[in-house]
């Protein structure tokens, strides 16, 4: 009997909470008047994850699904270490790339061969190892015309190609992409996709957040059900998708982005 995969992802108790002002005034007069009746505007406190725990053993590609404002966002930023809990832990095993917002990691002013070298030199990757593979990432990006240029003038759209080439040819241990793939056009989410398939079988860990539940379905063999900050659902892909498109949670979530 094989033993199980090491686990390279795991929280205990996870809690982010971010607060909100409702009552902000919206007029310098509603100010003046909330300022001399001393009246303040009460910060109101979300929990954007509650108290959560999980485990992804490596080599797992993971789905994380739920409706907008389900915390799931907010997982793969913990544990990619843009943002940090309230409270709980999280710990993880081995080199991260994450590619959670379209052009995040990219200096402006840099010209594109040289934000590839940032991104590597803050992930420790030697600067001979990316020499190796900065050819292979322009070409599968389709931006060789463009590395010598400054990204300030790249479209949404090369961003996007850059930031996913770039995550993905520095080979990390655990590859988080969080809906950045839908700003790109349709050629290039399917060559996006079909990689993410085809290395899905090759030992890496993949954390992949996605509305497209086709998408998830063909790649990830494992999903979890977030809504309000809670596993409402883990287990096998086809399994977990299935119940969730049952739910009222996706109706709704269909009904308002007018599906």
């Amino acid at each position: 009997m094989q033993p199980p995969a090491p686990v390279v992802i795991r929280t205990v108790n996870l809690t982010k909470r971010f607060s909100l002002v409702r009552d902000r005034p919206q007029r310098l007069k509603d100010l003046i008047i909330s300022r001399l009746s001393f009246r303040r505007a009460e910060p109101e406190e979300f929990a954007a994850l509650n108290r959560l725990n999980l485990e992804i053993h490596q080599g797992e590609s993971v789905g994380i699904i739920g409706p907008n404002g389900s915390g799931k966002s907010t997982l793969l930023g913990i544990i990619a270490k843009v943002l940090q809990p309230t409270e709980g832990e999280v710990w993880v095993a081995g080199r991260v790339a994450v590619l959670l917002e379209v052009g995040a990691a990219f200096h402006p002013d840099l010209t594109g061969e040289e934000n590839v070298h940032l991104t590597a030199a803050i992930t420790g990757i030697p600067r001979r190892k990316v020499n190796l593979v900065l050819d292979e990432i322009f070409a599968f990006a389709e931006l060789e015309e463009f590395r010598d240029m400054p990204v300030r003038t790249y479209s949404s759209g090369m961003l996007l190609r850059l930031g996913f080439a770039t995550a993905t040819h520095l080979d990390p241990d655990i590859l988080l992409v969080d809906e950045a793939l839908a700003v790109g056009d349709e050629r290039f989410q399917r060559k996006c996709y079909a990689w993410l398939e085809e290395h899905a079988t090759r030992g890496q860990t993949l954390g992949l957040v996605s509305h497209d539940l086709e998408q998830v379905s063909r790649i990830c063999r494992r999903a979890i059900w977030l809504e309000r900050g809670r596993v409402m659902r883990d287990g096998p892909a086809s399994e977990v998708l299935e119940v969730y498109r049952r739910s009222e949670s996706y109706r709704n979530h269909l009904a308002r982005s007018g599906l």
